[in-house]
Formats: structure tokens, C-alpha cells, sequence
């Protein structure tokens, strides 16, 4: 892209490089595929479990927040590859904190839906 192109031109150019994300996460990353097919599953049920339209965006929220936090781990993961695939301590600790990342945004999202749930059947 073009450090002139503005406005449309931008936006078209910037949607063709995240569909190119997109695909490279669901064919390259297998934990992505995995967390996808859980938020496809999910999804519909959020309508029934949200009473409120906060609600709803809590639990399809927090489906998305996996999902984003997945593709920089995946993002951080490819990188750090690229510069080499030997140990390092580093590559490592980047590696072992962006799978940490995702583990507590899949943490939150179990609590959300978690609660919301015991809250749609017990309330």
C-alpha cells in the first residue's frame, strides 16, 4: 500500500490485507480454527442466554476477544519464527506470554458465558 493512498483506497487496501489474516490464521493455526468453531457454536445461544443487550454484547464480546487475542499470539508466534527457529530464552518468554494471553482471555470468556447462563437459569 501506498503511503498516499487515503480515504477509500485505504480502507479497501487495509479489508484485502486483513481477509489475507483472516485465511492465513484459519489454514496456518490450528488453535484458531479450534476457538473459531467454539465462538460459530456459541453464538446463536447468546441470544437466548443475553436478556439485555449488554448481556449480549458480554457473551459475543467476549467471544471476539479470544478470537482477537489469538491472531496477536498467532502474529507474535510467526515472527519470532521468522527471525529463527532455535531456542532462544526470549522467543520463549514472547511465546510462553502470548499463550498465556490467550489462556486468561479464554478464562474470561468461560466466566461470562459461565454466569450468564447460571444467571438465565436460576434467575
Amino acid at each position: 500500500m501506498k503511503p498516499s493512498d487515503t480515504g477509500w483506497r485505504h480502507l479497501v487496501h487495509s479489508t484485502r490485507y486483513s481477509m489475507k489474516g483472516f485465511k492465513a490464521a484459519f489454514l496456518n493455526e490450528a488453535a484458531f480454527r479450534q476457538e473459531l468453531l467454539l465462538c460459530a457454536l456459541l453464538l446463536p445461544f447468546a441470544w437466548w442466554i443475553g436478556e439485555t443487550p449488554v448481556q449480549w454484547i458480554l457473551l459475543v464480546g467476549s467471544c471476539f476477544l479470544v478470537l482477537i487475542v489469538e491472531l496477536l499470539n498467532s502474529a507474535v508466534e510467526t515472527a519470532i519464527d521468522r527471525i529463527g527457529l532455535e531456542h532462544h530464552v526470549l522467543s520463549g518468554r514472547a511465546k510462553d506470554i502470548g499463550s498465556a494471553a490467550v489462556m486468561l482471555s479464554l478464562m474470561m470468556a468461560g466466566m461470562t458465558w459461565g454466569l450468564l447462563l447460571w444467571q438465565r437459569l436460576m434467575g
